[in-house]
C-alpha cells in the first residue's frame, strides 16, 4: 500500500463481468478496545462497495481482498460532504443575521440552504460516483 491510497479489507459478495461487489466492515476507533462489550459505544457497519471488475483477475465470491481508493478522492469526499456544507451554513447564518432577520428564520434558512445543497448532491450522485472509483489489489 502506498501513502496515496486508502485501503479496507473486504470480502467479495458477487462477481459479474462489469462489477464486483465487495462487503467491508467499517468499525469505529474504539472497536478494538478490550471493554467494547461492556461499553456499548463501539459500533460497526457493513457496507457494500461496487468495484469495476478486472478482466485479468480471478476473484470469486467469498475471497478476502483489499479495496483501495486514492487518498485525493477521500479528501474530495470530505470537502463535498462536510466542508462545503459547513461554509454554506455559516455564510447563511452570518448573512441572514446581519440583515436582522429573526433568529428562527435565520436558523431555518441556513438549514434549508444545506438541505438544498444535499438535494443537489443527491441529484448528481451518478455523475459523482464516476469520480470515486475503488479498485482491488
Amino acid at each position: 500500500m502506498s501513502k496515496n491510497e486508502i485501503s479496507h479489507k473486504g470480502r467479495i459478495i458477487s462477481v459479474t463481468p462489469e462489477v464486483t461487489v465487495v462487503e467491508i466492515v467499517s468499525t469505529s476507533a474504539c472497536s478494538a478496545c478490550h471493554a467494547k462489550g461492556v461499553c456499548g459505544v463501539a459500533d460497526s457497519k457493513i457496507k457494500e462497495i461496487t468495484v469495476p471488475t478486472d478482466p485479468y483477475s480471478e476473484h470469486s465470491p467469498g475471497d478476502e481482498v483489499d479495496v483501495f481508493l486514492k487518498k485525493s478522492m477521500g479528501m474530495k469526499a470530505v470537502w463535498i460532504s462536510y466542508v462545503i456544507p459547513l461554509f454554506i451554513l455559516m455564510i447563511l447564518i452570518l448573512s441572514l443575521s446581519s440583515v436582522t432577520v429573526h433568529e428562527v428564520y435565520t436558523g431555518l434558512g441556513a438549514i434549508a440552504g444545506v438541505v438544498l445543497y444535499y438535494i443537489v448532491i443527491y441529484i448528481f450522485r451518478d455523475r459523482l460516483s464516476k469520480d470515486f472509483v475503488f479498485y482491488i489489489k
